[in-house]
C-alpha cells in the first residue's frame, strides 16, 4: 500500500447551470480544500462564464465553444487536471464535507480505477450496482444492499477516477453522445483490462436530479439515445461468441415487439447506431487486443450483486 499523498482535482460539467452552481460551488470549495477545482462549461447561454468569473476567480474554467454534451465535458476536465485522481461531480450533485477522504483512500491500491459515491436523494440510496446479460443486452439495475464495495460501474456524476487509467482507456467514448451508457461503458473496459471498479458508502453526496438532456433535447429523442448507446455497448464491449449470438438471436425481438410497444423508437435507435458502427468497430478491435478478463467472468461475479 502506497504512503504517498495523492493530488486531487475535481471536475465539474456544467451546461446552463448557474442557478446549481450558485449554490454547488461554495460547498464543493469546503469538502475540496486542497484540490483543484475546475469548471468546463459546455457552451452555456446562461452567462454561467461571467457568474465564475466573477463569484469564484480561484476555480479554474475552461469552456466549450459549442456544446459537445457530457462525455466531451468530462474528457476536456480530465484532460486540464493536474490531479493524480479526479473526481467528477454533476452540478446538481451537492458532497458532504468529509466525503473526499474515503474516496481516495481506495486509490492506495495501484490497480483501483473507479470509485463510486453513496447518492442520496430523500430516503433513497444508489450508487452500487449490479448488472446481466439478459435478451441480448447488458442491463443494470441499483443494488439493493448499499453498504457493499463491489459493484458494476459508477456514476460518472459522482466518482473519483485514476487519471493515468482514464487516458489509457482513453477516457469516455463520445460515440455514446448525447449521454447515457458513457459511464458504464468506461468502468466496463476498465474491468475487462483487469482494473478495479468499487464503491464507498462512506463517500456521501446529495444528487438533487435536474434532468438537463430531457428539457434540452426532449423525452423521445434521450429514449432514441438510449436504445443507440446499450447497442453500441454491445458491438463495442462484447467479444464472447456465446454472448453475442444471443445479442443477434434476440435483435429481431428488440427491434419489432419492443418498436411496437415503444412507437419504434428501437427502430430509430437502432438505424442511429448503425450510423457509428465504423468507429466502433474500430475501438473494439484495441479494447479486444488489451483485455483480459472475459465477458462472463465479469457478469457472473455482478449478476448477483
Amino acid at each position: 500500500m502506497s504512503s504517498k499523498k495523492l493530488s486531487v482535482s475535481v471536475v465539474i460539467p456544467n451546461f446552463n447551470g448557474r442557478h446549481l452552481l450558485e449554490k454547488q460551488i461554495p460547498r464543493v470549495l469546503k469538502a475540496c480544500k486542497e484540490a483543484q477545482i475546475i469548471v468546463v462549461d459546455d457552451a452555456s447561454t446562461d452567462n454561467s462564464l461571467a457568474f465564475l468569473q466573477t463569484h469564484f476567480p480561484q476555480i479554474t474554467v475552461v469552456a466549450h465553444p459549442k456544446n459537445l454534451r457530457f462525455a466531451a465535458a468530462c474528457n476536456t476536465g480530465v484532460k486540464a487536471s493536474v490531479g493524480e485522481i479526479v473526481v467528477l461531480l454533476n452540478n446538481d450533485v451537492e458532497p458532504e464535507a468529509n466525503f473526499l477522504a474515503p474516496l481516495v483512500k481506495w486509490f492506495d491500491e495501484p490497480a483501483v480505477f473507479a470509485v463510486g459515491c453513496a447518492e442520496y436523494n430523500g430516503q433513497r440510496i444508489s450508487g452500487r450496482s449490479g448488472g446481466d446479460f439478459r435478451r441480448g443486452l447488458l442491463v443494470h439495475w441499483r443494488a439493493k444492499d448499499q453498504t457493499q464495495t463491489d459493484t458494476l460501474w459508477v456514476s460518472g456524476g459522482s466518482a473519483a477516477f485514476r487519471k493515468s487509467i482514464w487516458l489509457e482507456l482513453g477516457g469516455m467514448d463520445t460515440n455514446f453522445t448525447p449521454a447515457y451508457e458513457e459511464d458504464r461503458d468506461i468502468c466496463y473496459r476498465a474491468l475487462k483490462y483487469g482494473y478495479g471498479v468499487h464503491f464507498e458508502p462512506k463517500a456521501k453526496v446529495t444528487h438533487n436530479h435536474e434532468t438537463t438532456n430531457t428539457k434540452t433535447l426532449g423525452r423521445r429523442l434521450m429514449q432514441a439515445a438510449s436504445y443507440k448507446n446499450h447497442l453500441l455497448f454491445v458491438w463495442k464491449n462484447i467479444t464472447s461468441a456465446n454472448l453475442l449470438l444471443r445479442h443477434f438471436l434476440w435483435l429481431p425481438y428488440r427491434l419489432i415487439i419492443d418498436g411496437l410497444r415503444a412507437q419504434g423508437l428501437p427502430l430509430i435507435g437502432f438505424g442511429w447506431a448503425l450510423t457509428y458502427l465504423p468507429a466502433i468497430l474500430k475501438l473494439r478491435q484495441v479494447n479486444a487486443s488489451k483485455s483480459k478478463v472475459s465477458d462472463e467472468a465479469i457478469i457472473a461475479q455482478y449478476q448477483r450483486v
